[in-house]
Protein backbone atom coordinates (compact mmCIF):
# COMPACT_ATOMS: atom_id res chain seq x y z
CA UNK A 1 0.00 0.00 0.00
CA UNK A 2 1.19 3.46 -0.87
CA UNK A 3 0.08 6.39 1.15
CA UNK A 4 -1.54 8.53 -1.67
CA UNK A 5 -0.51 12.05 -0.01
CA UNK A 6 2.55 12.54 2.77
CA UNK A 7 -0.41 14.20 4.42
CA UNK A 8 -2.99 11.79 4.64
CA UNK A 9 -3.34 9.58 7.77
CA UNK A 10 -2.90 6.28 7.49
CA UNK A 11 -5.31 4.23 9.16
CA UNK A 12 -5.44 0.42 10.29
CA UNK A 13 -9.00 -0.63 11.02
CA UNK A 14 -8.45 -4.85 13.25
CA UNK A 15 -12.03 -6.39 13.87
CA UNK A 16 -10.62 -9.25 16.65
CA UNK A 17 -13.53 -11.92 16.04
CA UNK A 18 -13.57 -15.86 15.87
CA UNK A 19 -17.03 -15.88 14.25
CA UNK A 20 -16.37 -13.11 11.60
CA UNK A 21 -12.88 -14.18 10.94
CA UNK A 22 -14.42 -17.57 10.21
CA UNK A 23 -17.58 -16.29 8.17
CA UNK A 24 -20.21 -17.17 10.45
CA UNK A 25 -21.16 -13.86 11.42
CA UNK A 26 -20.91 -10.54 9.37
CA UNK A 27 -18.33 -8.37 10.96
CA UNK A 28 -19.70 -4.82 12.28
CA UNK A 29 -17.00 -2.90 14.25
CA UNK A 30 -14.62 -2.38 11.09
CA UNK A 31 -17.99 -0.44 8.95
CA UNK A 32 -18.57 1.45 12.41
CA UNK A 33 -15.28 2.23 12.83
CA UNK A 34 -14.74 3.68 8.45
CA UNK A 35 -18.44 5.20 9.09
CA UNK A 36 -17.30 7.02 11.76
CA UNK A 37 -13.95 8.63 10.77
CA UNK A 38 -15.15 9.48 7.53
CA UNK A 39 -18.00 11.63 8.70
CA UNK A 40 -15.19 13.15 11.88
CA UNK A 41 -12.38 13.88 9.58
CA UNK A 42 -11.92 16.76 7.17
CA UNK A 43 -9.49 14.76 4.73
CA UNK A 44 -11.16 11.41 4.51
CA UNK A 45 -8.09 8.66 5.37
CA UNK A 46 -6.82 5.75 3.82
CA UNK A 47 -7.57 2.61 5.23
CA UNK A 48 -5.87 -0.94 5.50
CA UNK A 49 -8.49 -3.35 7.20
CA UNK A 50 -8.21 -6.84 8.82
CA UNK A 51 -10.27 -9.72 10.44
CA UNK A 52 -8.92 -11.96 12.54
CA UNK A 53 -9.40 -14.70 15.22
CA UNK A 54 -8.99 -14.31 19.07
CA UNK A 55 -5.59 -15.42 18.82
CA UNK A 56 -2.73 -13.55 20.54
CA UNK A 57 -0.35 -14.16 18.60
CA UNK A 58 -2.05 -13.31 15.41
CA UNK A 59 -3.22 -9.85 16.81
CA UNK A 60 0.60 -8.89 17.71
CA UNK A 61 1.64 -10.13 14.00
CA UNK A 62 -1.13 -8.37 12.62
CA UNK A 63 -0.39 -5.18 14.65
CA UNK A 64 3.01 -5.18 13.77
CA UNK A 65 2.54 -5.50 9.75
CA UNK A 66 0.16 -2.41 10.17
CA UNK A 67 2.63 -0.35 12.00
CA UNK A 68 6.14 -1.11 10.84
CA UNK A 69 5.15 -2.86 6.92
CA UNK A 70 2.19 -0.83 5.75
CA UNK A 71 3.12 2.70 7.84
CA UNK A 72 -0.30 3.31 9.60
CA UNK A 73 -0.24 6.16 11.77
CA UNK A 74 -3.14 4.95 13.70
CA UNK A 75 -4.41 1.51 14.07
CA UNK A 76 -7.94 1.11 15.94
CA UNK A 77 -8.98 -2.59 16.95
CA UNK A 78 -12.54 -4.09 17.45
CA UNK A 79 -13.41 -6.61 19.93
CA UNK A 80 -11.96 -8.74 22.20
CA UNK A 81 -11.44 -6.44 25.37
CA UNK A 82 -14.10 -8.88 28.00
CA UNK A 83 -12.82 -11.21 30.66
CA UNK A 84 -13.37 -14.68 28.53
CA UNK A 85 -10.69 -16.36 28.25
CA UNK A 86 -10.68 -15.95 24.42
CA UNK A 87 -10.74 -12.20 24.87
CA UNK A 88 -6.69 -11.48 24.46
CA UNK A 89 -6.48 -8.42 22.46
CA UNK A 90 -5.36 -6.19 25.23
CA UNK A 91 -2.45 -8.88 25.86
CA UNK A 92 -1.90 -8.26 21.92
CA UNK A 93 -1.49 -4.80 22.04
CA UNK A 94 0.52 -4.25 25.23
CA UNK A 95 3.17 -7.32 23.39
CA UNK A 96 3.63 -4.68 20.35
CA UNK A 97 3.78 -1.69 22.92
CA UNK A 98 7.16 0.73 23.32
CA UNK A 99 5.03 3.12 25.33
CA UNK A 100 1.14 2.50 26.99
CA UNK A 101 -1.16 5.15 26.86
CA UNK A 102 -3.23 4.72 29.89
CA UNK A 103 -5.81 7.80 29.94
CA UNK A 104 -7.50 6.70 26.62
CA UNK A 105 -8.79 3.05 28.31
CA UNK A 106 -9.62 5.37 31.60
CA UNK A 107 -11.77 7.86 29.32
CA UNK A 108 -13.46 4.53 27.51
CA UNK A 109 -14.62 3.43 30.70
CA UNK A 110 -15.76 6.77 32.23
CA UNK A 111 -17.52 6.83 28.65
CA UNK A 112 -19.49 3.54 28.71
CA UNK A 113 -20.28 3.44 32.59
CA UNK A 114 -22.50 6.22 31.87
CA UNK A 115 -24.56 3.59 29.57
CA UNK A 116 -24.06 -0.12 31.46
CA UNK A 117 -21.94 -0.95 34.82
CA UNK A 118 -20.66 -4.08 32.84
CA UNK A 119 -18.54 -1.42 31.33
CA UNK A 120 -15.87 -1.66 34.28
CA UNK A 121 -15.52 -5.44 33.05
CA UNK A 122 -13.69 -4.07 29.58
CA UNK A 123 -10.20 -3.75 29.79
CA UNK A 124 -9.14 -1.84 26.66
CA UNK A 125 -5.86 -0.27 26.21
CA UNK A 126 -3.81 1.93 23.94
CA UNK A 127 -0.21 2.37 23.49
CA UNK A 128 2.40 3.51 21.13
CA UNK A 129 4.33 1.47 18.75
CA UNK A 130 7.84 3.00 17.75
CA UNK A 131 9.43 1.71 14.93
CA UNK A 132 12.94 2.96 13.11
CA UNK A 133 11.44 6.35 11.60
CA UNK A 134 7.96 5.68 12.52
CA UNK A 135 4.99 5.80 14.92
CA UNK A 136 1.90 5.04 15.30
CA UNK A 137 -0.81 5.07 17.81
CA UNK A 138 -2.48 1.78 18.78
CA UNK A 139 -6.30 2.13 20.28
CA UNK A 140 -8.38 -0.72 21.81
CA UNK A 141 -12.05 0.02 20.85
CA UNK A 142 -15.10 -1.89 22.19
CA UNK A 143 -17.18 -4.18 19.65
CA UNK A 144 -20.26 -3.07 19.48
CA UNK A 145 -21.14 -0.21 16.63
CA UNK A 146 -22.97 2.22 19.42
CA UNK A 147 -20.55 1.93 21.97
CA UNK A 148 -17.48 2.69 19.09
CA UNK A 149 -19.33 5.99 18.34
CA UNK A 150 -19.94 6.63 21.74
CA UNK A 151 -16.17 6.42 23.23
CA UNK A 152 -15.07 8.49 20.00
CA UNK A 153 -16.82 11.00 19.91
CA UNK A 154 -17.99 11.76 23.38
CA UNK A 155 -21.19 12.57 25.10
CA UNK A 156 -23.61 14.96 24.74
CA UNK A 157 -26.30 16.55 26.24
CA UNK A 158 -29.86 17.64 24.70
CA UNK A 159 -28.67 21.49 23.89
CA UNK A 160 -25.35 19.53 21.81
CA UNK A 161 -22.62 20.50 24.36
CA UNK A 162 -20.18 18.35 25.64
CA UNK A 163 -20.88 16.49 28.58
CA UNK A 164 -18.14 13.84 28.41
CA UNK A 165 -15.31 14.49 25.89
CA UNK A 166 -14.45 11.11 23.55
CA UNK A 167 -11.17 9.66 22.81
CA UNK A 168 -10.84 11.17 19.55
CA UNK A 169 -10.39 14.73 20.73
CA UNK A 170 -7.31 13.84 21.80
CA UNK A 171 -5.99 11.54 18.89
CA UNK A 172 -4.79 14.18 16.28
CA UNK A 173 -2.19 16.41 18.54
CA UNK A 174 -1.04 12.68 19.70
CA UNK A 175 -0.51 11.55 16.14
CA UNK A 176 2.09 15.17 15.72
CA UNK A 177 3.51 14.65 18.56
CA UNK A 178 4.76 10.87 17.46
CA UNK A 179 5.55 12.22 13.92
CA UNK A 180 2.20 11.93 11.82
CA UNK A 181 0.29 14.07 9.52
CA UNK A 182 -1.55 16.89 10.80
CA UNK A 183 -5.43 15.57 11.12
CA UNK A 184 -8.43 18.07 11.70
CA UNK A 185 -12.11 16.87 12.63
CA UNK A 186 -15.36 18.32 11.77
CA UNK A 187 -15.79 20.27 15.08
CA UNK A 188 -19.55 19.30 15.28
CA UNK A 189 -18.62 15.41 14.93
CA UNK A 190 -15.35 15.56 17.61
CA UNK A 191 -13.41 18.72 18.07
CA UNK A 192 -9.77 17.87 18.72
CA UNK A 193 -7.83 19.38 21.05
CA UNK A 194 -4.09 21.23 20.23
CA UNK A 195 -2.17 23.53 22.21
CA UNK A 196 -2.93 26.88 20.35
CA UNK A 197 1.20 26.77 19.57
CA UNK A 198 0.45 23.49 17.85
CA UNK A 199 -2.46 24.64 15.71
CA UNK A 200 -1.74 25.51 12.31
CA UNK A 201 -3.74 28.41 10.39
Amino acid sequence: MVRQHPDQLLVGLVSVSDRASSGAYQDQGIPALQGWLDGALTRAPQYASRVIPDESAGISATLIELVDGLGCDLVLTTGGTGPARRDVTPEATLAVATKEMPGFGEQMRQISLRFVPTAILSRQVAVIREADGHAALIINLPGQPKAIKETLEGLRGEDGAVLVPGVFAAVPYCIDLIGGPYVETHAEVCKAFRPKSAIRS
